[in-house]
Formats: C-alpha cells, sequence, structure tokens
C-alpha cells in the first residue's frame, strides 16, 4: 500500500526538472544586435556548473544547426559556460538553447536570441532542446525515493541493534538485508539512468557506453560509485553484527564510520554541496541525514521487534531507544532549522515558493510526530514501571516462614505479556510515528529536488527574461470502455516549434502509474492549410512510445490525433488541439 502510494505520488505528479543553478547573464545578451558576429557565447550562472555533451546547440537564420566545437568553461571560473562559434556567420536571428548541470547535481536549461547585422525578418524555429523525459525522470525519482528508505531502514536497523541491544534480532535480520539490496539496487539504478537524466533523453539511452562513460567521471557519478564500493563493507559489517562474533568498540567505531561516509554520498550530491557555508551546510546535512535515519529506520525496528519478536520487549530496551530517539529529534531541529534559513533566505519564502510551502508541510508533519513520540514516550514510562514492579515482586518471592505456623506459599510475580496493554499502546504509538515519519521522509526528499527558496530569489533578479517557449506538453484521457482499458497519455513535443521535433509518448494508468501499450498511433493535421495527416510514425522506445524526426512545416493550430491500442481488438482515439508556433 506505502509503495503504491508512493509511485502514484512519483509517476503522477512528474513535471520539469527543478534546477537550482540560475543564469545571471549571457555574452552576447538576449535580444541584442550586433554590428559583427561574436567569437563566443558565454554564460554566467550563480554557482558552478558542469557540462554535458550537447550543453551548446546554436540555430542560424536559416534553422539550421551550427557546427559547433566542444564546450568549455570560460577564463572566469567553473560558474561559466563558453563555446567557439565559427568564423563567418550570416546576417539574421540565431537561437542559443544551453543545457548544464549544477553543482548540486540538478540539470537546467534554457535558450535565448542575438542577431547580427539585423534581426531576421521571421525568427527561426526555437530549439532548446530536449526536456525532461517523463519516464526517465520518474524512474530516476523512485531510485532517489527507494535509497533515501533504504539507508534508513540499513543505518537504523543497525543503531537500533548496537545501542539498544534487543534480546532477539531475529526479526530484524531481514530489515537489515532489505535496506542493504535495496540501497545497492537503487543506486545502481541512479547511476545507469544518469546520463539520460542529465541530456533528457529516453531510458534506453541509459545502456549508451559514451554517455556512462562521461557519468562514470563527472561528480554526480563518482558519488555513486563511492556509495557503491561502501556497500560491500556494510555487507560486511552486517555479517559480523548478526553472527555470533564479539561485536566490540572498533567495530562499532568501524560502523559508525561507513554510516558516515554513506550520509557523506547524499551531502555531496544535494543542496549542501552548492550556494553559502557550503562546510558548515555539508556537516548539517551529514547529522540531518544520519539523526534521521537513526529515527526513523529505529522506529522500523523497534515496531518490527514489538510485533514478530517471539520474546517480550524488555522495558530496558525501549527506554534506550526512547532515549536515542530523544537525541536524533534534537539534532534533526537543529540542523533543520539551519538547512531551512539557508534554503529560504526570508520569511515570505514560505509562501511564495514551492520549497517554502513543502517546507511548511513537512513541519507540519514533523509536529504530528512529535505527538505521537510523546504517547510512545509515555508507553515507555509505563512499561518501565510496570516491569520494575514485576522485577521486586521476583525478589520478594522467597519470604521468611511466620512464627508458630505454616510456611507461606511464594508470591507468583506477574509474567509481563506481548499483549499487555501498555504493549499494545506502545505498539500503536510507535506505528503512528512510523507511519507519518515516511511521509516526513517522502516530502524530505522532494525538497532536495526542489528549488529552494533563496535560489529562486536569485533567479528571478539574474535570469535573463528569454521570452522563448517551453516545449509543448499535452495529457489526452481516453478510455476504450473495457475493464482496465482507461488512463492518460502524456505526449511531449520538443520544441513544439515548426520544422523538426521530437515526441515522446507516455502512457499512465487509473491509478496514475506507468504502463506499457501494444501500440500508440500519432497524425498531426492542418485544416486551415489542408494539411495532413502527417504521421508521426511512432516507435516502442522501452517504456514509452518516440520519434525524432516528426516535421511540422507550418505554424498554426494543429489538430493533434492520438490513437492507443490497449489490446488485439481494443483501441481508441483521441484528438486534441496544439499551438505550433
Amino acid at each position: 500500500m506505502l509503495l503504491g502510494t508512493l509511485l502514484v505520488l512519483l509517476l503522477g505528479g512528474a513535471g520539469p526538472a527543478s534546477a537550482h543553478a540560475a543564469l545571471r547573464s549571457t555574452d552576447p545578451e538576449d535580444g541584442t544586435v550586433l554590428k559583427s558576429a561574436p567569437r563566443h557565447v558565454t554564460l554566467t550562472f550563480t554557482e558552478s556548473v558542469s557540462l554535458v555533451k550537447d550543453s551548446f546547440r546554436i540555430l542560424d537564420p536559416d534553422n539550421r544547426r551550427l557546427d559547433l566545437g566542444k564546450a568549455q568553461h570560460g577564463p572566469d571560473g567553473s560558474d561559466t559556460a563558453r563555446v567557439t562559434l565559427p568564423d563567418e556567420l550570416a546576417e539574421g536571428t540565431y537561437v542559443v538553447a544551453w543545457r548544464v548541470v549544477s553543482a548540486d547535481s540538478h540539470p537546467v536549461g534554457g535558450a535565448f536570441t542575438f542577431s547580427v547585422g539585423k534581426p531576421s525578418p521571421t525568427p527561426p524555429a526555437v530549439d532548446t532542446g530536449p526536456v525532461e523525459d517523463p519516464a526517465t525522470a520518474s524512474l530516476y525519482n523512485i531510485a532517489r525515493y527507494l535509497a533515501y528508505l533504504a539507508a534508513a531502514l540499513l543505518i537504523g536497523t543497525a543503531v537500533f541493534v548496537t545501542v539498544c541491544r534487543p534480546p532477539d534480532t531475529g526479526p530484524l535480520r531481514r530489515s537489515l538485508w532489505a535496506g542493504w539490496w535495496t540501497l545497492l539496487g537503487s543506486t545502481l539504478l541512479l547511476l545507469l539512468l544518469r546520463a539520460p537524466y542529465e541530456t533528457g533523453t529516453g531510458p534506453a539511452t541509459a545502456f549508451d557506453a559514451s554517455a556512462l562513460g562521461d557519468t562514470l567521471t563527472g561528480r554526480p557519478g563518482l558519488v555513486l560509485l563511492v556509495r557503491l564500493a561502501l556497500l560491500p563493507v556494510a555487507a560486511v559489517l552486517l555479517v559480523r553484527l548478526l553472527g555470533r562474533g564479539a561485536w566490540s568498540r572498533t567495530w562499532s567505531a568501524a560502523g559508525g564510520a561507513l554510516a558516515v561516509g554513506l550520509a557523506l554520498t547524499w551531502a555531496a550530491g544535494e543542496h549542501a554541496s552548492a550556494g553559502i557555508q557550503v562546510p558548515v551546510a555539508m556537516t548539517s546535512s551529514v547529522l540531518h541525514v544520519l539523526a534521521m535515519a537513526a529515527w526513523l529506520g529505529g522506529l522500523m525496528a523497534l515496531l518490527t521487534t514489538l510485533y514478530r519478536s517471539s520474546a517480550v520487549m524488555p522495558a530496558d530496551v525501549v527506554a534506550r531507544f526512547s532515549r536515542l530517539a530523544f537525541a536524533c529529534v534534537s539534532v534533526l531541529v537543529v540542523t533543520g532549522v539551519y538547512q531551512s534559513w539557508r534554503g529560504l533566505g526570508s520569511w515570505t519564502a514560505f509562501t511564495d515558493t514551492s520549497y517554502g510551502k513543502l517546507l511548511l508541510a513537512k513541519l507540519a508533519a514533523v509536529v504530528v510526530v512529535l505527538a505521537a513520540a510523546w504517547l510512545s514516550r509515555a508507553w515507555t514510562a509505563r512499561l518501565v514501571t510496570e516491569d520494575t514492579v514485576n522485577a521486586e515482586a521476583v525478589v520478594r518471592e522467597r519470604v521468611p516462614e511466620p512464627v508458630g505456623g505454616p510456611p507461606l506459599p511464594p508470591e507468583e510475580p506477574t509474567a509481563p505479556s506481548v499483549n499487555d496493554p501498555y504493549r499494545r499502546g506502545l505498539r500503536r504509538s510507535v506505528l503512528a510515528e512510523v507511519g507519518v515519519g515516511v511521509v516526513v521522509l517522502v516530502i524530505t526528499t522532494v525538497l532536495t529536488g526542489t528549488l529552494p527558496g533563496r535560489a529562486a530569489a536569485e533567479a528571478a533578479t539574474s535570469t535573463p527574461a528569454t521570452g522563448l517557449p517551453a516545449a509543448s506538453v499535452t495529457t489526452v484521457p481516453f478510455d476504450v470502455g473495457t475493464p482496465g482499458g482507461h488512463g492518460k497519455v502524456q505526449i511531449t513535443l520538443d520544441p513544439g516549434r515548426t520544422g523538426d521535433n521530437s515526441v515522446q509518448a507516455v502512457v499512465f494508468d487509473s491509478e496514475g502509474l506507468l504502463s506499457t501499450v501494444p501500440e500508440i498511433r500519432l497524425s498531426f493535421t492542418l485544416p486551415a492549410q489542408d494539411i495532413g495527416p502527417i504521421d508521426a510514425e511512432l516507435t516502442d522506445q522501452g517504456g514509452y512510445w518516440g520519434t525524432s524526426a516528426l516535421n511540422l512545416p507550418i505554424a498554426g493550430e494543429w489538430t493533434m490525433k492520438v490513437t492507443v491500442r490497449v489490446s488485439e481488438i481494443d483501441q481508441v482515439s483521441e484528438s486534441r488541439k496544439v499551438r505550433i508556433g
């Protein structure tokens, strides 16, 4: 149920990438008319950026792509991107489409124009390059969520076993190895999808050898490689932790160092690695990840033990976790306040930015978690009191014989029961903590992919206005009238202008999850000019249907007809109007 909800949230809400490097200036400036052709095109950003294979694509006045050299950083440093132009440029307007990867690993792109001599009578079609591919973005986001959840399960359960020392660790073996395998699989998926995620292409390009080689030499790829290298060490420690060998302070120190190393792989690839006060932010991020993992993963371990352990959970185990959870929440509050200040930049960002609104939602969820935690502490206190009374009863089990009479029978201590009211109440409150804690984790992961309020304000004041339209995205519902035969098709036309376009058609089922169908056909007609139908000739790209060779020659309001076949005999056609500029 939880995984299904998570998939609906991810796939149903896939949208444009949230990138965190703002374009500060361009040379030439957007919209300028130059007397002579420039030698270079240079972009300056608000933070350092990495370059991709197609960082620059420049169209001449005849809508042809210029033959450019390799993009490089400018002389002013890594917050710039520069490309050399051909020696001779014709008179007219040029479109510069660019795409880079910001320092916190998120891709960002855009376009602007400049003219040589005088503007073209008819500006060239805007080709801003590939936008975020819906299938790639959905898979990449799923992998990110699973990686966070797996880290919490792995680190938190290990901390629970080490610090709280439950008498029966059998039920936790599956949790530990599930966390390890999930983290391994999600990291491999992130590594494979990194190249198409950066370039905005489909998942099938993940197996391109040259693209994968570029990923392995870039900072995000190196961070993921480090995480993969740490996982075999984690496996060795798990075997030791769950085995019969002694778990000494040396092994605990090794486990702590490994946890810090894993947390660093997140801090190095998210918001903390860019912006202001990077060393402090990195330290805060590592502490935040570790506290989150120890608290949420520990809660999952406690809940598993309460429900699945054959032995009664001793009160001192619960008391030790209560103290650990209090320490973790304290660290989360301190680091969370600092990260919120660093990300927001102003009070108005709470209501004026998506980052601020998500942060308010997270704070509300945290309040609910703290209320559930208060109940858990109350049940823990009662449980400790009950076990203390039982222990004292054991001490009084043997009583002296009374003078002048027969010996009294020994007082039978009350044995703790798995189903006593205190333990039942504790199970319910911990279950509530885990449920809301997972919601907090989901919101936290969304925050790591959302433009911070401070960066949004900087982008609003520094990004040149291009006035260039984005790619065309159209969602078309369909229903063939059979059970399970309804859903929607998300069709992306890039750039959605006259000339060559690429098309991606992604099918979602009635619950918003990715779906595969035997066939999708797409055609375009321009009734005003009696043109068409033009068949897009979509092909199966492995998870979605697409083409890179659709030519729409004239601007106007086209009729797009999409036919979805869900079985050998069941299909339906729907039409929508799309504006081609």
